[in-house]
């Protein structure tokens, strides 16, 4: 992707509690600042040198569910890590993935399948070595199957030799194909050849620990900021492993420690924006998101700041629940499902906030193709909203299933954005389809990750913010196999496809993109097996002393190693 394309871009962020993982910046201004709960997004301010004072005060939308990086699946908590833990390799101010605590690029084998890596000399926060062995231990950690990553698997599998086996229980962990051959010295063998193998070393996933010091805490790892070690640029301190606020303060023992200008960054968890305006206006925070009417009220000040990123929501459809087949199952109530909804309103009038509708998966401004063309050019809308259609597929699919009425459950997010959007969403279904009942289920985010873990619910309102800046980020999410389809889906043809685009067709990118095009496709023209609702925009209000904070489109949301407070009064 071109950079002046890639600066548009931001991820991962719960604006309605709904699930994300994953999320660009410039230089030395602030681009796309927001609260990985939240919907900020940043630029501009004063310039000139440092202030003496360097905190940062922020908010989160939601509460951190772990810290430990071999089980983190949710946004906030990746972005978090992403502050104070490093891998391999950091997106930097530009966004490109370079090397962190590996001291250079690796050496690539001629078949695309060994890269080695030299690591720097870099120190845990307790004064000691990070090692090779410290990847190798994390690495199998999460694709330990008596772990149970949720994360691991999806971003291992098929790209790191065995790991596919090693999660299904079929292998040692041992023999995941990565091996330390000395403290400085890291050897990875992988699957197949991957093109965008390096931006994955700067995902959370593939962060290290140290083996001891996990072993020595055992249950209490990752458990409250104490019990955690920290590599990266700042350390996390007050936090107890399930409350409203903590901080991160500069890490004195990072390799880079002369970079980092913020010496604090003090977060609270504030789930109402009416709030979060209140904390900002008052001079509480130094950000806040706006959405909804909040998003009008402040269009014109001068503070405001907007971005598009390439984060995509959508309303899950589970077609098996406590192990029963659901009338979701049927194609045409699915379908109809899907076009009931007035997108444009939703985000016009409900979000506000520069979000787009989306009759789509895969991100408009995202992935482009050798000639810099953009992926959603090739499908277009799919999905949109049709409300005569609606009702007639529904008549249709109601009929097929017995059935004159229906009920389902809407599983949401607890923020008060949430459920404004989840009360909208239940009005236009109920509006545009007779004989249908949603009944809205709100609930905070850590208990939605277990009702999804558990596949416990009928619809629920989603959301994927990638991983790598290819559109398979989005794409094999919905495998049959994939740990993050949690909702039954199956089809063949689409497996096949996704098949091919990673294996014979990984070194044809012209082939690759039309395989990927025409999954796309199946999964939503064909069986609607998830209904797009809006691609995310976001606008907020930030102070013009905040500098440098940096928006990454993948892994974590935001970067404050290069932040600072410049000509705050």
């Amino acid at each position: 992707m071109k950079k002046g394309r890639m600066m548009l871009l931001l991820v991962l962020v719960l604006v309605f509690g709904v699930f994300l993982v994953a999320c660009s910046g410039s230089g030395d201004t602030t681009t796309g600042p927001a609260e990985s709960g939240g919907e900020e997004a940043g630029g501009g301010g004063a310039t000139g040198e440092p202030d003496a004072i360097q905190e940062l005060n922020l908010m989160e939308r939601a509460e951190i569910p772990t810290m430990d990086s071999t089980i983190a699946e949710d946004e906030v908590a990746f972005n978090i890590l992403n502050n104070v833990n490093e891998g391999l390799f950091r997106l930097n101010q530009e966004n490109v993935a370079e090397p962190a605590i590996a001291e250079s690029e690796p050496e690539i084998s001629e078949d695309g399948l060994t890269y080695t890596f030299t690591l720097r000399d870099a120190n845990w926060s307790d004064g000691s070595p990070v090692t090779a062995h410290d990847f190798v231990f994390a690495w199998q950690k999460a694709v330990d199957p008596e772990i149970g990553s949720p994360y691991g698997p999806y971003m291992m599998g098929g790209t790191i030799k065995n790991a596919t086996e090693v999660a299904a229980g079929d292998m040692d962990k041992v023999e995941l194909g990565v091996e330390a051959i000395d403290d400085k010295t890291l050897v990875v063998t992988l699957e197949r050849p991957v093109p965008y193998f390096i931006s994955l070393m700067s995902f959370g996933t593939f962060l290290p620990q140290k083996e001891d010091f996990v072993t020595e805490k055992g249950d209490d790892y990752a458990t409250n900021s104490d019990n955690i070690l920290y590599n990266g640029p700042f350390m996390m301190t007050d936090w107890d492993g399930t409350g409203l606020t903590w901080s991160l303060e500069k890490n004195p023992e990072y390799w880079d420690a002369e970079t980092v200008q913020l010496d604090k960054i003090n977060y609270d968890v504030v789930k109402e924006p009416s709030t979060a305006v209140n904390l900002y206006t008052s001079g509480e925070k130094d950000r806040a998101g706006l959405t909804g009417e909040f998003a009008m009220q402040y269009a014109q000040d001068p503070e405001v700041v907007r971005e598009l990123d390439p984060s995509t929501f959508y309303l899950k459809f589970n077609q098996e629940r406590n192990g029963e087949r659901t009338p979701l199952a049927n194609a045409n109530i699915r379908k109809a499902l899907a076009m009931a909804y007035n997108k444009q309103d939703l985000t016009d009038v409900v979000l506000a906030d520069g979000s787009l509708p989306a009759n789509y998966l895969v991100p408009a401004e995202f992935a482009f193709d050798e000639n810099q063309t953009d992926f959603r050019e090739v499908n277009g809308d799919m999905l949109a909203f049709n409300a005569e259609e609606a009702q007639t597929l529904w008549a249709q699919g109601l009929e097929e299933e017995g059935l004159t009425e229906l009920t389902l459950e809407l599983l949401g997010g607890d923020t008060e954005t949430a459920k404004s959007a989840d009360e909208y969403m239940k009005a236009q279904l109920e509006g545009n389809l007779e004989g249908l009942t949603v009944e809205l289920k709100a609930v905070p985010f850590s208990v939605r990750l277990e009702l999804d873990e558990a596949q416990d619910y009928d619809l629920q309102s989603a959301g994927w913010g990638p991983d790598y800046q290819d559109p398979m980020t989005f794409l094999d999410l919905f495998t049959t196999d994939s740990p993050q389809n949690k909702m039954s889906y199956s089809n063949a043809e689409f497996d096949a496809l996704i098949e091919s685009a990673k294996g014979e067709l990984a070194q044809d990118p012209v082939a690759r993109w039309d395989a990927m095009a025409q999954a796309e496709r199946i999964l939503l023209e064909e069986d609607a097996a998830i209904a797009p609702t809006y691609q995310r925009g976001h606008m907020s209000l930030q102070k013009p002393y905040v500098q440098g904070i940096v928006s990454h489109p993948f892994g974590g949301n935001y970067g404050y190693k290069w932040a600072y407070i410049s000509g705050k009064q």
